[in-house]
């Protein structure tokens, strides 16, 4: 990761100051670039156009992107700008201002998030980070196996992660792994196994 300012920046001076090639994050007031091995980008891509697929199949009136960055606020008040490696937006949010940069300040209805080497940055603050802007469904596809045991279990094996809002706007977690069919409230008819994600 390379970090590219000194002073601390709020979500606005992020927005204004990011460099227009690559993808970025504001991480602590810091506009920090986002890169990912091509295995990263594929089990990503694998879910975008699984996405993409059901929302056509079925009309739903959302937009699917890997580019989509929102502000979130963290337990100490901060704001970050965070850009899942996979966001459903609904398409009434997206295209009321379409003339715009990809930057929201609502809840979208979905994040997924691969692991990589930062993997706590998706288990701990992204997960805090979520849950308090309220995205109704939140994945953490972890398909290295990197993160701890107390969700990973021993010895550790790949899964996804979905974490569904409930009635008190708490996540409540689910893990997915080998031939488990995942169960999601966005795409309930969806046909994907975890082994197929995980492996893609």
């Amino acid at each position: 990761m390379k970090t590219y300012t000194r002073q601390k920046l709020t979500f606005d001076q992020f927005l204004q100051q990011c460099p227009e090639e690559g993808l970025y994050e504001l991480i602590d007031g810091e506009i920090v670039e986002v890169r990912a091995t091509r295995n990263h980008d594929d089990v990503a891509n694998f879910i975008l156009f699984g996405f993409n697929d059901e929302i056509r199949r079925l009309n739903l009136n959302y937009v699917v992107n890997n580019t989509a960055v929102f502000k979130t606020i963290t337990a100490n008040g901060i704001e970050q700008g965070r850009k899942p490696d996979v966001s459903v937006i609904d398409k009434d949010t997206w295209r009321s201002n379409r003339s715009t940069y990809s930057a929201l300040e609502e809840p979208i209805q979905l994040a997924v998030e691969v692991t990589s080497t930062n993997w706590e940055d998706d288990y701990i603050d992204k997960l805090d980070e979520y849950q308090r802007l309220g995205i109704t469904e939140y994945w953490i596809v972890d398909y290295l196996a990197i993160g701890l045991r107390e969700y990973l279990g021993n010895p550790k094996v790949p899964a996804v992660f979905v974490f569904l809002l409930d009635a008190e706007r708490k996540y409540q977690r689910t893990l997915f792994s080998g031939s488990e069919r995942i169960v999601s409230r966005s795409f309930p008819e969806l046909a994907l196994t975890a082994d197929q994600i995980l492996t893609s």
